[in-house]
């Protein structure tokens, strides 16, 4: 999953056969048989415990790794980036080569989406390939670490994932403060204002903590992605700036307070402009509960500054 095409992410349900992604178990390893799973892209037959897997997603990467398939993982694409041991490579995810992907002698590829024709491609040489694409919710992200555990023999390590996740991040939401007033937030994706709506992915993680979204009615188009002007913004004066921009674009508390008219911004004052991980926000799979942490500190910061009853 990658942040920067998310505005054009859509999903459809994704479920394994026998149990929302729970078919197989560990024990598949070293066994023949195939296993069948149900993905955006149809069904499709993998070998019970596939040992030459190429990844063309950051955020499939992560779950790979994380469910214990990492020594099954022969090549990944240029952007996962995580965890280090990966086997990154010059593929790409956004424009794929068949070929180059088919050079790796995979039994299993999975990617985010079907670009370029990799699909149709690798199926003519009966390549597996699993298209899982960028969640809308955390449901479905916990929904496809189901599928690639029952995708890669390691079924039983996916729901244990699964079930530390929920754990870590009901936790972060339960004891984040709440403030009678809701706290208003921005998340910044780019210095030109572009970011998300309440009803993103990103947005739902933040309604969790009760916060509201000063971009929705700026969402005009209905992308999920509007770009604010200056000067609804300031008007709106967020109570939260998070931003997503860091590492791209050296943002930073210091560098947003030099912009026009910002260091009269309720957060720049408060010191509740909070930079963010860009990887963890934006890759929606093993590392959530980072994000939510993340999250539930910031608000916390934030609950400091309200003033008593408000």
């Amino acid at each position: 999953m990658r942040l920067g095409g998310t505005a054009a992410a859509a999903v459809a349900a994704v479920l394994v056969l026998a149990g929302c992604g729970n078919g197989g178990s560990d024990g598949d390893a070293g066994r023949g048989g195939t296993v069948t799973v149900e993905a955006a892209n149809g069904t499709v037959v993998v070998p019970a415990h596939p040992r030459r897997i190429v990844s063309l997603a950051p955020t499939h990467t992560e779950t790979l790794f994380a469910i214990g398939a990492g020594a099954q993982v022969v090549a990944v694409d240029d952007q996962s980036t995580f965890p280090a041991e990966a086997p990154r490579t010059a593929l790409s995810g956004f424009t794929p080569n068949a070929e180059a992907v088919i050079g790796y002698e995979p039994d299993l590829v999975v990617v985010s989406d079907d670009q370029a024709g990799i699909v149709k491609a690798l199926q003519k040489v009966k390549v597996p390939i699993l298209v899982e694409p960028a969640a809308k919710d955390i449901e479905e992200a916990y929904d496809q670490i189901a599928d690639l555990g029952a995708a890669t023999g390691r079924a039983d390590r996916a729901r244990d994932l699964i079930a530390g996740m929920r754990t870590a991040i009901d936790g972060a939401v339960r004891s984040a403060p709440r403030t009678a007033t809701p706290l208003t937030y921005f998340h910044e994706l780019d210095p030109q204002l572009h970011t998300v709506t309440s009803g993103t992915f990103i947005g739902k993680v933040y309604g969790a903590f009760g916060l509201r979204n000063i971009a929705d009615a700026a969402d005009r188009a209905g992308t999920g992605y509007p770009r604010l002007s200056e000067e609804s913004l300031l008007q709106a004066d967020p109570a939260l700036v998070l931003l997503a921009d860091a590492q791209c674009c050296g943002q930073s508390a210091a560098v947003v307070a030099q912009r026009p008219g910002w260091r009269d911004l309720r957060a720049v004052r408060d010191g509740t402009v909070v930079a963010l991980e860009a990887d963890v926000a934006s890759r929606w799979g093993p590392r959530l509960p980072e994000f939510y942490r993340a999250v539930g500190a910031a608000v916390a910061q934030a609950a400091q500054k309200v003033p008593a009853g408000g």
